[in-house]
């Protein structure tokens, strides 16, 4: 009896899920999704275009400044000092005060910069450092922070919400993931302004997305992880 009982769970959780793939597939949301999201990587990388905060505004530049100089100085000293005080660690000078999974953001980011262009990360000398590539690798880490945190909880976001039994409207599909992924606010704070709210919002998007779907422990590690990212 038991065993029967165990087989009829197993059925019908592969029916919900083959259930759940059915209707992805038959709503086109691949397609709807990846159009609308190519597109607000467009209107995102036009926004960067644009001067940020603090644009040759000496003597801290902006929150622009802030976030390269984070990457300056995780990638230069060990982890003990990257929080505190000292002569190679100004904290009056954009002092790193966000929780520490942005100081682990800021260090892959400052890896990548350093590959390709030293300079923008150099201890002390790259203060107020405002190249053209320098820019330029500056924003397509914001872009790609989007596109591989944000876009993806807003995906899952939408399969969990749709697919609850109350969703009988699937015509506001592409209307909703609008919403979402051209939000005029993020885009202006992240892309223009600079910022990287996008992972933070991220984790919290994919947190109600595992709540809504019973994975309650997935979801408190995502929000966790969105508290320690941005306050």
């Amino acid at each position: 009896m038991a065993n029967k009982t165990k087989k009829n769970t197993t059925t019908t959780t592969y029916d919900d899920n083959n259930n759940t793939w059915h209707w992805i597939l038959q709503k086109g949301t691949p397609t709807t999704f990846t159009t609308i999201a190519l597109f607000a990587i467009l209107i995102r990388f036009l926004v960067s275009l644009y001067p940020y905060s603090g644009f040759k505004t000496p003597p801290k530049f902006g929150d622009f400044e802030a976030q390269r100089h984070w990457m300056e100085i995780t990638i230069n000293l060990p982890i003990r000092e990257w929080y505190r005080n000292g002569t190679n660690n100004d904290l009056s000078y954009w002092g790193l005060d966000y929780p520490p999974l942005t100081a682990y953001q800021s260090w892959i980011h400052g890896v990548f910069l350093r590959f390709f262009h030293p300079p923008s990360v150099s201890l002390f000398t790259s203060r107020g450092h405002e190249s053209y590539l320098g820019k330029q690798l500056m924003r397509w880490t914001v872009i790609s922070s989007d596109a591989l945190i944000f876009f993806p909880a807003v995906l899952y976001f939408i399969i969990v919400h749709y697919n609850q039994p109350s969703r009988s409207r699937k015509t506001d599909l592409a209307w909703h993931i609008t919403l979402l992924l051209l939000n005029p606010c993020l885009i202006l704070i992240d892309h223009g302004h600079f910022q990287y709210n996008c992972i933070s919002l991220g984790f919290t998007v994919a947190a109600v997305a595992a709540i809504l779907s019973g994975k309650d422990l997935v979801g408190s590690v995502l929000y966790c992880l969105a508290l320690n990212h941005k306050q």
